[in-house]
């Protein structure tokens, strides 16, 4: 009996240590970024209710995340059309064009975290085509599917990071 008790308390410590150190590692990425999102703002789109999370921790749950609004922060790897036109995640390529982030695991080169797909409507991702890869970006969005076991999201509103570089003509 005892040392089912004893168990049973280093159990609801590991567990109690797990989450404390998710919620250190959510707040480190908060401070890195300025902060939680702000409510409504010139551009009429609603921060709030969307929870800065880190890519790798979302597509390790995707189930987890699937209906969630999200916010990430990342480096832009390029525009794509992986994923579009399949039919139990459809997006069409009409309509939307893809994009993928770097892994933000991976620093000595650049590679795709292409376990995470994200959709932007055309129109939208037209306003960015001068985006290069390893500029950074953060992106809004719900996670809508999770097909494949990856992680599919709507991107609701996306900002790149880096200031526009200005060619000084003297």
């Amino acid at each position: 009996m005892k040392k089912l008790y004893i168990l049973a308390v280093m159990t609801m410590l590991a567990i109690g240590v797990q989450t404390y150190a998710a919620d250190a590692g959510t707040q480190a990425l908060l401070d890195r970024v300025g902060g939680p999102a702000q409510a409504k703002t010139a551009d009429n789109f609603n921060y709030s209710g969307y929870a800065l999370v880190n890519p790798l921790d979302v597509v390790a749950k995707p189930n987890f995340y699937m209906n969630k609004n999200i916010k990430i922060v990342g480096k832009f790897d390029k525009f794509s059309t992986l994923g579009l036109d399949y039919a139990p995640a459809m997006r069409s390529s009409d309509k939307y064009i893809a994009f993928l982030i770097q892994r933000p695991d991976v620093s000595d080169h650049n590679l795709p975290l292409s376990e995470m797909k994200c959709f932007l409507p055309r129109e939208e991702a037209e306003k960015y085509i001068e985006l290069n890869s390893g500029d950074k970006v953060e992106f809004y969005g719900t996670v809508f599917s999770t097909a494949l076991g990856d992680v599919w999201v709507d991107v609701k509103k996306f900002n790149s990071l880096e200031p526009k570089k200005v060619e000084n003509n003297k």
